[in-house]
Order: C-alpha cells, then structure tokens, then sequence
C-alpha cells in the first residue's frame, strides 16, 4: 500500500511538471526549481529518493567533467538511481552557444538544462531552456567558465544526444564575400604607443556595411581618427557598435535598423586615408572597448559524432585522475553514462564522474573478479 501511495504522489509530480508552462503557479522559477517546488509540496523532498535527486543536483554543479567546445556526446540516464550531469568548460564575451538536446526515447523523457556561470566555488544561474526544446541559445555577456546541468525527473530514463558549439552572437559587419580581417584587437598602433580596439576587415572600397545586429542608430559623425563613422545600438544589449573609416553613412541618427542593412559604405576616411579601404570594427561597453571578433567571427567549428556504443559496464585499465586530483586505481568498474568522439563520461563508485580516453577502459561481459567490493555493490544493484 505504501508502494501504491508513492506511486501515485510521484505520478502527480510528473504531470505536474509536464503542465508546468501552461499551469504555473511558481512565477519566475526555472523548470528545474517548479520541479523542485512540486517536490516539496508533495513531501518527496525529504524521502530518500528525493534527497538523493537534489544531492544529485548539488553534485552536478560542484563536480562537473571539464570538455572543451565544440562538444558532441551520446548519453544515457539509468532509471536504478537519481543522476545529473555537469559539463563545465569555457566561453568569451561576444560568443553564443548552441544546444541541442535530442531525445532517442519513444516516451517523453523530461531533462531539465540550465546553464550557469562559475565564480570560484559559486555558481550563478543564467539560463534554463524549456523542457520541450530541443535546440536553444545563449549569448555570452562574459569570458569565463560555465557548467551546462542536466538532470531528469524522478525516475525517468533514457537516451539523449547533446550537441554544443559556438559561434558569433551578431552577424557580420560586411556583406562583401571577398571581406577579411586584417588586423586584431590588441595590434600594436603609432609605433607602440597604443593598442588595436577593435578589428580591421578589408573590402572593396564602396561595398556595402551593414547592421551586425537590430538596434538604433545612436551616432552619424566625422571627423578624428575614425572618419565618417557610425554607431549602432542592439536592441536589448549593453554595447554599441563603431563603424569607422566609412566612404559613406547612409543612415541618421535615431534611425531603427534590420540586421542585414546597409548602414554605409567601406571607404578609407579619417587616419586610413593612406591605406587600402577597410572598416575599422569596435564594440564599446560602460567600462570600455573589449574585443569584437568573437561576436563576428563567422566560423562556426563543428564536431564528430561518437563512434562507441555505451556499454552497461566499464572497467579501468589504467590509473585515471579526477578533476578534484584524486587517483582512481586500475580494474575499477565504472557505469557509462556518456560517449563522446574520443571518451567515456563514467560513475564512480561514489558517484564521481569522470572523463577517459577510450584506452583507459574495456567493456565488461561479466563481473570482474579483481573489481573493488565498492563496485561489486554497484553491479548488483544495477542487476536488481
């Protein structure tokens, strides 16, 4: 009867959570925190299960597995015991990262992705996407470290595909298929006495330059080192666009703007008058210039998918190292719970995830005999 009761409160909680963006009645929480809430009302917090999904939570963030962009991993979510995973790896102003979150399950598995910012030993909490997307964006208003937390509902199981990489977060200033950047930020300028803000990119004098972003137009001046120049506003940012060495501005100030549009044309004004035409590209912030072209740079690097299918357990060939320094010892039996191009994403005994190369792991047909007792357990349980 007991069982029957837990059931039935945890089938409350599902549906719960599923209406959750049509039903919500927790205002400005993430789905994540709804989910929690909901939790709580029901009193599952407190029951062993629930306390070992919100531990489950806390240790995503504070043992996460280092990647690098771009990132690509097959994984899986066990239904034995509640899991999340973090992925920490880092990012620079101006870049946006693009998520994709496929799920191969025929029901509908709920994953909860939020995306933080580490600050030491703190994290703070930027961004959730819904639980039916599978394709969503963030725009990088800092360089730093960031964790990707990925975590299901109660029970929930299955396999997912999840994709990052990076590219611009604006468009390119130039629409001229022959533009390319000549010089970058930091470039030594009047024989060392001063520093690049900004980048040149090189174009057929009088092709067109165009708004990298929707916004207003904030500035039409000329004059100075820059020439006939131009400023551009985003819309919703907290940075202007510098538009320089322009042949000609074609807009006024005040003026709302599509991303695409001739804004003016590439020319050679101001202190460029001895050089080949280009624009001389900013972007200027309250505390300053920071560096534009991760905003614009148009590659977009991409990468491989897996080639190893997960197995249901691994074992350590050699000696492995844990983001925390701790050396995990030969013939211990891990649980896959992620592959990528070139690694295992695997669970410790107590929970640790770890990140090996494929030559440090062997597949399992049986339990090993010289597995530690720790693992023993694990395999059983995961039988049971």
């Amino acid at each position: 009867m007991k069982n029957f009761t837990f059931f039935i409160i945890l089938l409350s909680l599902l549906t719960a959570s599923c209406n959750s963006r049509v039903n919500s009645i927790f205002g400005s929480r993430t789905p994540h925190e709804r989910y929690e809430k909901r939790m709580d009302e029901l009193d599952i917090d407190e029951t062993p299960i629930g306390k070992e999904w919100k531990a489950a939570s806390a240790k995503a963030l504070h043992s996460p597995v280092l990647i690098s962009l771009p990132f690509r991993m097959q994984g899986v979510f066990p239904a034995d015991k509640p899991r999340a995973i973090g992925l920490e790896f880092t990012a620079k102003q101006g870049e946006q990262l693009r998520f994709e979150l496929q799920k191969n399950t025929t029901h509908d598995l709920v994953i909860y992705a939020d995306l933080f910012k580490k600050e030491g030993m703190e994290t703070e909490h930027l961004f959730s996407a819904e639980t039916d997307s599978t394709r969503f964006v963030a725009d990088m208003d800092e360089s730093g470290t960031y964790i990707l937390r990925l975590q299901p509902q109660i029970q929930d199981s299955g396999d997912y595909t999840l994709t990052i990489i990076s590219g611009p977060s604006l468009g390119f200033p130039l629409s001229d298929k022959k533009a390319r950047v000549g010089s970058f930020w930091g470039d030594s300028r009047d024989g060392g006495t001063r520093r690049h803000e900004g980048i040149d990119i090189f174009a057929p004098k009088k092709s067109p330059a165009i708004a990298a972003a929707d916004g207003y137009i904030t500035g039409v001046d000329e004059g100075g080192l820059g020439g006939k120049t131009v400023w551009l506003r985003p819309s919703g940012k907290n940075y202007s666009l510098y538009y320089a060495h322009l042949d000609a501005q074609l807009v006024q100030r005040g003026q709302f703007v599509k991303k695409g549009e001739t804004i003016g044309l590439v020319g050679n004004t101001g202190n460029a008058k001895h050089t080949p035409a280009h624009l001389h590209f900013g972007i200027y912030t309250y505390g300053g210039a920071v560096d534009p072209f991760p905003f614009v740079n148009p590659v977009v690097k991409n990468t491989a998918l897996a080639t190893k299918e997960l197995p249901e357990l691994l074992r350590l060939t050699k000696a492995q190292k844990t983001a925390s320094g701790t050396f995990i010892n030969a013939n211990t039996v891990v649980v896959p719970i992620a592959v990528t191009a070139k690694n295992y994403i695997a669970e410790l005994p107590d929970g640790t995830l770890i990140n090996a190369p494929f030559a440090a792991m062997k597949a399992m047909k049986e339990i090993s005999q010289t597995g530690t007792i720790a693992s023993k357990q694990l395999i059983e349980k995961k039988k049971s």
